[in-house]
């Protein structure tokens, strides 16, 4: 299933499930809220927010779709975030590696992407296609649900592409990658404009700046810019502090 909008923006939830608030404690402290699932959502609430269905695998074919760079301008992401060669960088909820293979030749050699996807069949279509295009600079692996299993303090810069929004356990997640950041690295969120109605987007597939920002302003990260002029997507940017 693809993040295009193409069903109407709500659904009911079935009879046979009446509505329920269930709090779900994690062992951070945080609360998740359970309840019956909107639209294209799980039905589990964060700060507020329905996390949304995550993107199979089976939808693969979406993410490497022709006229994506046209969509998104992914051009203008590349510049925005300003790679360097031999940069360390976690693409997080890599899927196909759409972005790790564009982002390959501005780290070179001495760089390192660690692709990571909770999806065992997405980890696997990754490993075919850098291994027959010959991406040696790209490690596909597979990460958990709660934790991108990255060593700590090793990234220069790690990045959600329209992924934060789908994390299950987003508190946990984030807190793992703060950890795997080096003090003073980055973290970047990349995700659909809520703001804009006219983006062809699921509404559980968008996240507004705000949203952004303050659900990353529990963790050991500050906000540093934010790029709006891609077409469809906002680039957020923070950094881990010292």
């Amino acid at each position: 299933m693809s993040r295009y909008l193409h069903r109407p923006a709500h659904r009911q939830a079935p009879e046979s499930r009446p509505y329920r608030r269930r709090p779900v404690r994690v062992k951070t402290g945080f609360h998740y809220i359970i309840t019956p699932p909107g639209f294209d959502g799980t039905g589990k609430h964060y700060m507020g927010r329905e996390i949304s269905d995550v993107m199979g695998w089976q939808s693969h074919d979406w993410l490497d779709r022709p006229e994506r760079e046209s969509e998104e301008r992914t051009d203008l992401l590349l510049q925005a975030l300003e790679l360097r060669p031999g940069m360390v960088i976690a693409d997080i909820g890599a899927g196909t590696g759409y972005l790790s293979r564009r982002m390959s030749s501005a780290v070179g050699p001495d760089g390192r992407i660690h692709a990571v996807d909770v999806q065992p069949m997405m980890v696997r279509m990754l490993q075919r296609l850098t291994r027959i295009n010959g991406f040696a600079n790209i490690e596909p692996s597979r990460c958990a649900e709660h934790d991108a299993q990255l060593p700590e303090r090793s990234l220069d810069m790690a990045i959600m592409l329209d992924v934060y929004h789908e994390l299950s356990c987003p508190h946990e997640m984030l807190a793992s990658i703060v950890r795997a950041t080096r003090p003073g690295g980055r973290i970047v969120f990349v995700e659909f404009k809520e703001e804009d109605p006219d983006i062809p987007i699921k509404p559980l597939h968008k996240m507004s700046e705000t949203r952004v920002r303050r659900e990353a302003s529990v963790h050991r990260l500050v906000w540093e810019r934010t790029v709006s002029h891609l077409p469809w997507q906002h680039v957020i940017f923070f950094r881990r502090a010292r």
